[in-house]
């Protein structure tokens, strides 16, 4: 990371030209300044090889005493002298006043240049209130993007936070009908249901040295099965009938499972299950199939739904599961469920609590139950799950939790970057509460 100090307002005034100030003031009739955090955060998010050879150049407009509304604006008709001799060249208007620009093909000289030109044209009127986010004393800060893309997205993301950040209300579906549950189920019979059997690891952001996931939770999607097979209807809406058709699918994917398990490779597997599936005839079938070996690397999710529903069947299921060497991780659970069960005595090895925003509005005694909970549990390890943004990581190593999965887990790995260390790297940024 490399930027050019702040300079204090001096007698050497820098000016906009007459075209710059006709081409700024055009600009701002022109056009209603429009922020661009979530399309930023999509391409930070969804980036692979396009962010080789990508900088960044980051404008704290946000840190000068005194702004003015058109500030960004200037920026970007500065920048865009510049954009021809790019190869890509993109500006993003930022919620907090800030100015985000992505570049390639362009020298570091011409791009310092401007930057400085434009923080002698700012700091001439006033003055910088404190350290930028990267804890710098200057107006800019000049980056490698693939380095730093980390840092760059938990600021967003915060940002996105404190804003409360626009969610999208999905239209609701009519529950499934008996009638459509019976059609659904032939088509699943038929169905080759690989296309729909996805896998995502689960990763150690403790462990300094580790770098294999500790396991690979397979499941079947239900949104993509529904959106092929049942488009009109809501699968999950009627929760008996929801039971019903998932210990059904729980067959179905334990018969394609027990045709081979090579893929496996030594790797841990993790096995979306019902507790009556543990018990039925077609999991003892699958489990006939497997050496002990195979065993010992098969972990059984359980939902936290089944968990409360049925607790006398989960203790035949760990009795089983101790015999033959599986091992139990209880899924979808949230901080009460955490500061109210003692996972030790349940004999699971895995607890997975599901990321929400909410996480970080726990009042102070639930807090404090929930984290005392999490440090105490020596034997059971746990897994913050559907971790969507880097702040959810950041919360989980600061809350004590080893163990992370979710969309921001696949995007920084498909990056080729360390998820423990990109955590550190984000860590300080995000607190808790």
């Amino acid at each position: 990371m490399s930027s050019v100090r702040g300079m204090m307002a001096g007698k050497d005034r820098v000016r906009l030209s007459a075209n710059e100030k006709q081409q700024a003031l055009q600009n701002i009739s022109d056009k209603k300044a429009e922020f661009d955090n979530q399309k930023l955060l999509q391409l930070l998010r969804n980036a692979k090889g396009e962010l080789q050879g990508m900088r960044l150049i980051h404008f704290h407009l946000s840190l000068l005493r005194e702004k003015d509304q058109n500030n960004p604006l200037i920026v970007r008709t500065i920048t865009n002298e510049i954009a021809q001799k790019a190869s890509f060249l993109q500006v993003y208007m930022i919620s907090n006043g800030d100015v985000i620009v992505l570049y390639k093909g362009l020298k570091l000289s011409s791009i310092t240049d401007v930057c400085q030109r434009i923080e002698k044209l700012f700091l001439a009127r006033t003055v910088l209130v404190g350290l930028n986010p990267y804890r710098e004393n200057s107006l800019y800060s000049i980056m490698e993007l693939s380095l730093n893309f980390v840092t760059v997205t938990c600021f967003i993301e915060e940002l996105e936070r404190e804003s409360g950040g626009a969610a999208a209300v999905a239209a609701t579906k009519p529950p499934i009908t008996l009638e459509e549950l019976a059609k659904l189920e032939r088509a699943v019979a038929m169905f080759d249901l690989s296309p729909f059997l996805l896998n995502q690891p689960i990763v150690n952001i403790v462990d300094a040295g580790v770098t294999e996931p500790e396991y690979f939770e397979l499941y079947i999607s239900i949104k993509l099965l529904q959106e092929r097979l049942c488009p009109d209807y809501d699968i999950a809406a009627n929760r008996w009938l929801f039971n019903y058709f998932t210990a059904n699918l729980d067959q179905s994917v334990l018969r394609a499972l027990g045709h081979g398990l090579t893929f496996m490779r030594g790797r841990r597997i993790g096995i979306n299950i019902n507790l009556s599936s543990v018990m039925s005839a077609g999991f003892v079938k699958f489990d006939e199939k497997l050496s002990a070996d195979f065993r010992g690397n098969i972990v059984l999710e359980i939902s936290k739904g089944d968990l409360i529903e049925n607790q006398t069947l989960l203790s035949e299921v760990c009795d089983f599961s101790r015999e033959k060497n599986y091992r139990i991780s209880i899924d979808g659970l949230n901080p009460f469920l955490v500061a109210n069960f003692d996972f030790e005595y349940l004999d699971v090895q895995y607890a997975k609590i599901f990321w929400s925003p909410e996480l970080l509005e726990m009042d102070d005694q639930l807090k404090e139950c929930f984290l005392a909970r999490i440090a105490e549990q020596e034997n059971c390890q746990f897994i913050m799950a559907r971790c969507d943004s880097i702040s959810s990581l950041v919360f989980a190593k600061q809350a004590g939790i080893k163990y992370v999965q979710g969309r921001a887990v696949d995007n920084i790995l498909r990056k080729g970057v360390s998820v423990r260390d990109a955590v550190l790297a984000a860590d300080g940024m995000t607190m808790i509460g």
